[in-house]
C-alpha cells in the first residue's frame, strides 16, 4: 500500500506555527500584514483572494484585499503596489495571477520591493533562490512540497528527481531546491516536449508533475517504490458529479497510487501547502522588521 502524504494535515500544523509566531510577534508590537491585490473577476482568482484572507482572519494577521476593475490600467495598478511597498503595516504583497490581457505582468512583478515579494517571483528572490541565499523569498508552492517531502520522511539525499514543468512559479524553483545543499537530489527537468518522457520518469526515485495535463502521468510512467508529488490541478468534465465536473491532478492517481512509496492526492495534497507557505512567506518578512 502507498502512503498516502496528507497535504491538509501537514498544512494544518504549518497554520499552528504560524499562529504561534504571530502571537510572538505581536507580542513584541510586530501585526503582520498581507495585502492581496485582484485585478479582474476571474471566479478562481476570487477563490483564491477569498481563502487567503480567511486564513490571515484565522491567524490573526492583517489583511487588506484590495478588488480592481477590469480596465484597472497598468499605472493604476502600479500605484497601488507603489503605495504598498510604502505602508510599513503591511510586509507582504501579492498580485494575484493571471491579470487581465493588458496588464504586464512581469513589470508588476518587478515593482513590487523584494522584501515584500512573499510569493517569490522578483528577479532579485529568483536570483537568490539560484545562488541559495536564505535571504530571498522562496516560492510558495515548492516551498511546500519540500515540506511534505520531509514531513513523509523522504530521503531526497542522492536520489533521482524528475520534475516534470519548466515554469518559474513551480518547475525550476523546485528543480532548484531539490538540488540544493542539503536536499542533494540529482534532478532532472522535463516536460511536455521531451523525448522519451515516460522513460525519463521511469528512472526516478522522486516524480513531481507540475506540467498542467490532466491525468497525463500513467502507471508505466512511474517505477515500482518511486514517491510522487502531484502539483497538478484541473478541472474534468465529469457527468456523475453535481457540478458537471470533477478536480484531478497531473497523474492518473488511481492508475499510479499502488505502485507508489508515497503519493499526494489531489485535492488535498499540494493545494492546501501553498497557502500555508504563504503565511510562512509573511511572518518571516514581518520578523525582519524587528
Amino acid at each position: 500500500m502507498s502512503k498516502i502524504i496528507d497535504g491538509k494535515a501537514v498544512a494544518a500544523a504549518v497554520l499552528e506555527e504560524c499562529r504561534k509566531e504571530v502571537e510572538e510577534l505581536k507580542s513584541r508590537g510586530v501585526t503582520p500584514g498581507l495585502a492581496v491585490v485582484l485585478v479582474g473577476s476571474d471566479p478562481a482568482s476570487k477563490v483564491y483572494v477569498g481563502s487567503k484572507a480567511r486564513t490571515c482572519a484565522e491567524l490573526g494577521i492583517h489583511s487588506e484585499k484590495i478588488e480592481m476593475p477590469a480596465e484597472t490600467t497598468q499605472e493604476e495598478l502600479l500605484a497601488v503596489v507603489a503605495r504598498l511597498n510604502a505602508d510599513p503595516a503591511i510586509h507582504g504583497i501579492l498580485v494575484q495571477s493571471p491579470p487581465p490581457p493588458h496588464i504586464d505582468e512581469a513589470a508588476v512583478v518587478r515593482a513590487i520591493d523584494p522584501a515584500k515579494d512573499v510569493d517569490g517571483f522578483h528577479p532579485e528572490n529568483v536570483a537568490k533562490l539560484a545562488l541559495e541565499d536564505q535571504t530571498g523569498f522562496v516560492p510558495c508552492t515548492p516551498a511546500g512540497c519540500m515540506r511534505l517531502l520531509k514531513e513523509a520522511g523522504v530521503e531526497t539525499k542522492g536520489a533521482n528527481a524528475v520534475v516534470i514543468g519548466r515554469s518559474m512559479i513551480v518547475g525550476k524553483p523546485m528543480a532548484l531546491l531539490l538540488m540544493a545543499k542539503g536536499s542533494d537530489a540529482t534532478v532532472t527537468v522535463a516536460h511536455s516536449r521531451s523525448k522519451d518522457l515516460p522513460g525519463i520518469c521511469r528512472q526516478a526515485d522522486i516524480v513531481v508533475a507540475a506540467v498542467g495535463r490532466p491525468e497525463m502521468v500513467k502507471a508505466d510512467w512511474v517505477k515500482d517504490g518511486a514517491v510522487v508529488i502531484d502539483v497538478g490541478i484541473n478541472r474534468v468534465e465529469d457527468a456523475s458529479k453535481k457540478s458537471g465536473y470533477r478536480l484531478t491532478g497531473d497523474v492518473d492517481y488511481e492508475e499510479v497510487a499502488p505502485k507508489c512509496a508515497a503519493i499526494t492526492p489531489v485535492p488535498g495534497g499540494v493545494g492546501p501547502m501553498t497557502i500555508a507557505m504563504l503565511m510562512k512567506n509573511t511572518l518571516i518578512s514581518a520578523r525582519r522588521t524587528l
